[in-house]
This record gives C-alpha cells, structure tokens and sequence, in this order.
C-alpha cells in the first residue's frame, strides 16, 4: 500500500511539477496551475465601504461612478431638467412569466411589448422583493427592508397601520422639484396619515386595498357561505374599509370615485391606464421632471378579464388573460411616451410585489423553489428590468439588486447625494437600499450591492453572497397541509440547524444543503449574517402590521 501511494504521489509531481510554488492549490490528484477567474459582480471576501453609519454598506466603483454622473450631466444639459422617472409594478406576477425570462409565448401568455422594451434596456436577473405585496410596495417607498419600516404583511379588510410617520421616495422627490403621480394599487394603508396624499403624493387615483379584498365575499363561486348568507354578506358590505376606486390630491384629501364590484373591477386596469396616459400628456411640455408610480391590478387573484381580453391568451387562464391585457396597458405608455416626445428622457423601471401566489390557481410561473409568502428565491426574486433610451445599455446581468434599492437610486437620480439622504432621513432610521445609478448606466457597470438580506415575516431569514445563499429561518410549505395548492402562507416557519447553504448557480431549486462540504464559503457568507444582526441590534425592528409570535 505505502509503495502504491509513493507511486501516485510521485506521478502526481510529474503531472503537475511544483516548481518553486509555496501556493499550491489542485485536488486530491495534485496541485493545479490554471489561474481561475475573477467575475463580475462577484464580492466574495472583499471590503465594503460604509458611506453613513445608518446606510448599508456599499462596493465601490470609481470609474463606472464617473461615467454614471457624465451621462447624468449631458442628458440634463440637454433636457433642461432630471429625468422622469416611470414605476411600472405587477402583481403576484412570477419570474418566468414575462417572454423577456423565458415565459411569454412559452406559458400562453404574449409579452411583446414587455419584451421589446426589456432586451433594449438591462434585464437584472437577481432583483428582490419581499415575500408579500405590502412589504415590498413600503420597501420602495422607504428604502427599508420589513424589519425596518414595520409593515410585515399586508393589511387586510381596514386593518390599522401603514406608511404613517415613514420619510417616503415621493415625499423626497417632491422636494426635489419631482411632481408626483400615483395610479393603482396602494395597500400601503388605509388611516389618513398613510394615504397617499399625505405620504408624498401630490395625486393618486387607485384603490386602497388589494384586488380579493374587493371580490370574494361577493362571488357565489368561490364564497358561498358569505354570499348565500344575507347576514354575513351583509357584515361585509358594511365591513369599515374604503369599498371604492378613489381619487386623493393634498388639496382635497380622499374623494370616492366609485364603487368596486364585481362588474366595475373588470374595467380598472383600464380605467388606470387611461389615467397614467392623461398624466403623462399633461406633462408633455412641462419644465418640470415628474415620478409616475403605476401599480396593476392583474394578475392578482381574483381575476374578471376586461372583456376585451377574456380568453385572449392562448392559455385562455384568467391570469394568462391578465398578463396580456398589462402587456398592452404598459405598450399604451411607452407608446405615449414616444408620441409626447418625453421617452429619450423617462427611465422606466419594471418590477413585480414578489413571486407567484401558489394557494388559488391559476397563478404565476418560476423557475425556482417556493412561492409567495416565503423567502425561498421563487417567492422573493421577481422579473425586472431597467430601461433608458439610449443610455442604459441593452444587457443582461446577474448582480444583486433589491428593490428597495429604487429609494436610493431613484434619489440619487433626482440629484440627492448619499450623504445627504442619510442626514435627510435622520440619524435614527436604517436605509437598507444602496444607490444603484451606476450599475444602471456605466456600460459594464456592476451591482454596488455586495449582499441581499432576506426577511420573512419578523425573521432576519436568510443572506446572499454571489452565488451563495445561507438560511437562518425558512418557510415549509407542505409541512402542514400535504395535499392542495400550498404557497407561503400556509405552511410552516422553522429555524435551520446553522449550515444550511445553497449555491444557487447549480441548485436553483434549493434542495441541496453544501454548507459543510463548502465551509470557507459558508463562514464568509456567515460572517454577512451576523453583519446584519449587529444592524438590528443597533436600528431594533419596528412592528406595524405584523403576525404573532411563533
């Protein structure tokens, strides 16, 4: 035996001669002398930089920060004025349900107008939101993660709690000149301090809730013990929520414009889109640079296809139907941009609240392990795309993103420098964004994020580095009810046992634990966590709307 090894180890070092190295690196068949590569967007083990003692720390590039500015500069000399900034937000919509991440035409839903526009602009194949449509929509609002601004989950039927008290993206953009528009969705709370027009928006035309809210206790289908209880339904009908498509400016506060049933429900999307292209003409020779905040109704459960869309899809879906009609809705904008002379100087930034709902079918595609409701990448990583006629660069990149890091971005844009927004927001509360201008614009521009931090629920979750993602606390989806359509919020919350890594480059799925077999990796990853920790210790989470205590 020690003959056989001395053989081996003596063909290893004619294989792979050592010649002078005091490195050696290789496998168990001997040392290696390929170089590897540096990627990028990859951080691993490198230093960050800490701008202001209540921001996240950043990866700093120089050169691409330059040619961010310039471009900034020429296009406001050329313009007159800052970009406009255009927030186009889809609900429960997954990652691969667009054309532009291989959905589209591939799952009976079409999204050619979505998919032009995309592979014109940068497709961020690692954008972030939270498990839930309420989180995510404050995240923006506040460059906060959950833990931060408070509001855990969304608030149903008039719950108390909302954006009351926050320092807003609107609120910051209107004192920078911005004029503010919101249309759609809010669900951001219903109390008159966190209205819309009281958080930043100089007008809003939407509904206040979440599109079920509306609905399900007036469908014979799917409610009929409430509808076919007069009692009951009559509870609902009277229940203290605003029951309407409503109208808010700061002059006049909150007007009802309507009532939403399930007959007038059909027509909202359109209703909103014929709003946001109102607004959008009303600026056409405004000196003024203005935010537009669009928020759908589709592809949120329950769905009522217009008319003009039902069955429009090939998939012939409700949701499918919905994914075709905000298609053409986000066509008719982009299109009207180009009419009124206003697209060589908009930025339109598309998203989606979180990844498919998995409890009421039909719902949304992805790619990856779980669903709404959970902090698992197929209920946190959404489809997006940044766009810039002429100025962002058609690309694709896998960089980290969150999507609260529009707050940041978004403000840097208008002309607010970092600094200036962490004494802008007070030395008291935490922004978890990190400014992204950059890594939109530079031509090989990278993330400025060196990590993404997840949370679910009152739980600091999980943390990515790269390619690597480490869970602290998960979601089981199937670990109470084994049989059904089981999403997020029907399962049940676990902590890990400390090593449970994945690489999501070769386990999308996450079904594989490396966190012992690679534990350099994990230590470094690990040491992230804690990072975070020490913040929430020192910026203690906040509880607005929430879920008990396990």
């Amino acid at each position: 035996m020690k003959t056989f090894l001395l053989s081996i180890t003596l063909l290893a070092f004619a294989l792979f001669p050592a010649s002078g190295q005091t490195n050696l690196r290789g496998s168990t068949t001997g040392p290696t002398t390929a170089k590897g590569y540096n990627h990028p967007n990859q951080y691993l083990g490198m230093k960050t930089t800490q701008l202001a003692e209540n921001m996240e720390p950043v990866m700093v590039h120089p050169p691409q920060d330059q040619e961010a500015m310039k471009k900034l500069q020429e296009m406001e000399k050329k313009f007159g004025k800052k970009p406009n900034i255009l927030i186009f937000i889809l609900d429960d919509v997954g990652w691969m349900d667009p054309g532009f991440n291989g959905g589209g035409e591939a799952v009976g839903n079409p999204t050619p107008n979505l998919d032009k526009i995309a592979h014109q602009g940068l497709i961020l194949t690692s954008a972030y939101s939270t498990p839930s449509c309420t989180p995510t929509r404050a995240t923006i609002m506040t460059g906060q993660t959950p833990l931060h601004h408070g509001l855990l989950r969304p608030p149903m039927y008039g719950e108390p709690g909302g954006l009351d008290g926050s320092i807003t993206l609107p609120m910051i953009l209107h004192e920078l000149g911005y004029k503010t528009q919101g249309v759609g969705k809010w669900h951001l709370g219903e109390n008159e301090g966190s209205q819309p027009q009281n958080v930043g928006f100089d007008d809003y035309y939407g509904f206040l809730s979440v599109s079920d809210m509306y609905t399900e206790w007036r469908d014979l289908y799917f409610n009929p013990e409430i509808v076919l209880s007069p009692t009951r339904f009559a509870v609902l009908e009277k229940f203290p929520f605003n029951h309407d498509n409503v109208h808010c400016t700061k002059e006049k506060g909150l007007e009802n414009v309507y009532l939403i049933d399930l007959e007038t429900i059909k027509n909202l999307d359109q209703d909103w889109a014929d709003y946001s292209e109102k607004f959008i003409r009303s600026q056409q020779d405004s000196d003024q640079p203005w935010f537009l905040y669009h928020a759908t109704r589709a592809c949120h459960f329950d769905n009522y296809p217009n008319d003009t869309y039902a069955g429009k899809s090939p998939a012939r879906t409700v949701f499918s139907d919905g994914m075709v009609e905000i298609d053409d809705v986000f066509g008719r904008l982009v299109k009207v941009l180009e009419e009124t002379g206003q697209l060589d100087n908009t930025i339109i930034f598309f998203t989606s609240d979180n990844g498919p709902e998995a409890e009421v079918p039909p719902h949304g595609r992805t790619p990856f392990r779980g669903s709404k409701g959970s902090s698992w990448e197929g209920g946190v990583r959404v489809p997006t795309f940044v766009y810039w006629k002429g100025i962002i660069p058609a690309k694709k990149s896998d960089g980290l993103f969150d999507l609260g890091d529009l707050f940041n971005t978004c403000l840097s844009i208008a002309g607010m420098k970092s600094t200036d927004l962490s004494k802008r927001v007070g030395e008291k509360r935490y922004i978890d964004g990190v400014d992204q201008t950059s890594f939109w614009l530079a031509n090989e521009g990278q993330s400025n994020r060196y990590s993404r931090i997840y949370t679910l629920n009152q739980y600091l979750s999980a943390v990515r580095v790269d390619e690597f993602k480490l869970h602290a606390t998960v979601e089981l989806q199937k670990a109470i009810f084994p049989r059904g359509f089981t999403g997020g919020f029907s399962g049940a919350i676990v902590n890990t046992a400390g090593a449970t890594m994945v690489n999501l480059y070769t386990d999308p799925q996450e079904d594989i634990s490396i966190g012992i077999r690679h534990i350099p990796a994990a230590v470094m990853v690990g040491a992230e966590l804690d990072r975070y920790a020490a913040v929430l210790q020192k910026f203690p989470p906040q509880m607005k709307i929430g879920f008990m205590s396990n």
